[in-house]
């Protein structure tokens, strides 16, 4: 009997297989499933407010062209009465018609202000806004009227849910 080294016996090790990437454990599954509720959820989020504040896109690029017409040439209190009349039906759009509709003068101004300041501003309108409909509305301030009213209208909130 001739001894025999017990190792030379052994057969050469194999190597496992590598492990698959595909398919996912159901963990994975279940994390993209809730990734693409949230991607969806958010989406919507983002759509909706978008089409809230539509109104807020066309009001500034309306003021936009007020001020362009006011920079060729346009009489002061013709850009006072437009910036007005676009401050009014922005308002008749997002606040009670109740509430807007019979407000003039001071008491217009007076809520421009207000909600101005609800807002986290601390920007007035001019004292012209009031006078807006006045034969002979004085003196207009035209650029700071127009800074106060893009910055109203970027920043107010409105009054329905």
């Amino acid at each position: 009997m001739t001894p025999q080294d017990p190792l030379a016996a052994l057969h050469p090790l194999r190597t496992p297989e590598p492990i698959a990437l595909w398919p996912p454990a159901p963990g994975w599954w279940l994390l993209a499933a809730l990734g693409c509720a949230a991607l969806a959820t958010l989406g919507w989020h983002v759509w909706r407010r978008h089409r809230r504040n539509r109104y807020r896109r066309l009001a500034r690029a309306e003021l936009r062209t007020i001020a362009d017409q006011h920079a060729a040439g346009q009489d002061p209190a013709a850009t006072l009465c437009a910036i007005n009349v676009l401050l009014k039906g922005v308002c008749l759009q997002v606040y009670p018609r109740r509430t807007v509709a019979a407000l003039s003068g001071a008491a217009w101004l007076d809520f421009l202000n207000t909600e101005f300041l609800a807002a986290g501003s601390e920007q007035r309108f001019p004292d012209a806004i009031a006078r807006a409909h006045a034969a002979d509305p004085g003196f207009v301030d035209v650029p700071a009227l127009l800074a106060c009213a893009d910055a109203w209208l970027r920043r107010h909130r409105g009054g329905r849910a």
